[in-house]
């Protein structure tokens, strides 16, 4: 199995260059059937929490509901998950980032998330260490994002969107604090949806079956500026090339 492209790297700052470095998207994943999934245990120093496996879950339902009825996720071995999902250490304000694998022929993806808010810089930070429900909002979300791409969605230039890409800047912790004020509990957040229409026409575009559920046709999207390189590493080595990266 190996690791086909790299697909996100979300950042927190506003830059030309991290704008102009939208990589390619990765196209639909490979749906026949079920969608096995495995959440990994969080690395050393990595800011995981076990509750944290929690939010990936729902973040799976979140997008499993949107699907409705096209998308199927189900509990899988590590070896054998179509889409797989690590908590890695903190680099470079980095919120995530998704690699595409290939699985017995078929199109997954590795996801990595880094749960550590204090990293995120220091208004994320001070927010995050303040209310435990934002803190839970920023790494909820960035699951959904994530899962996102590897579903093959791509980063848009709606504020309103999960989707959104925070190269173009913003006011990110009011892009957080929107979800977080719909909650009142941490259990909230199973029912909480965090896609907004724009997402919605996204997944509908890649998996046609899907109903928008009244979603917009349209929805701007960020074209990659050029061909990324295709690297090929194995995927064991994948944890330690991002853990480089502090």
């Amino acid at each position: 199995m190996r690791i086909l492209v790299l697909v996100c790297l979300a950042t927190a700052a506003a830059s030309p260059l991290a704008i102009a470095q939208e990589p390619r998207p990765l196209g639909p994943l490979d749906d026949r059937g079920v969608v096995t999934y495995f959440v990994a245990a969080g690395a050393r120093d990595s800011g995981y929490r076990e509750a944290d496996r929690d939010l990936a879950v729902w973040a799976l339902s979140d997008w499993e509901r949107a699907a409705r009825g096209k998308l199927r996720f189900e509990p899988g071995d590590e070896q054998t998950a179509l889409v797989r999902i690590y908590w890695v250490e903190a680099g470079a304000g980095q919120y995530g980032e998704t690699r595409a694998i290939a699985v017995n022929g078929r199109r997954g993806a590795a996801v990595f998330i880094r749960p550590d808010t204090d990293a995120l810089g220091p208004d994320i930070g001070r927010l995050a260490g303040g209310d435990m429900l934002f803190r839970d909002t920023v790494v909820y979300l960035t699951c959904v994002h994530e899962l996102g791409h590897a579903l093959g969605l791509r980063h848009t230039a709606e504020f309103a969107d999960v989707m959104y890409f925070f190269g173009f800047g913003g006011d990110i912790p009011g892009f957080f604090q929107r979800y977080r004020a719909q909650l009142r509990a941490r259990g909230d957040i199973a029912r909480v949806s965090g896609l907004s229409a724009g997402d919605l026409a996204q997944l509908a575009t890649l998996y046609p079956r899907v109903g928008a559920r009244g979603a917009s046709n349209a929805v701007r999207v960020l074209a990659p500026a050029e061909p990324p390189a295709r690297p090929r590493f194995p995927l064991q080595r994948t944890s330690s090339i991002l853990g480089a990266a502090r």
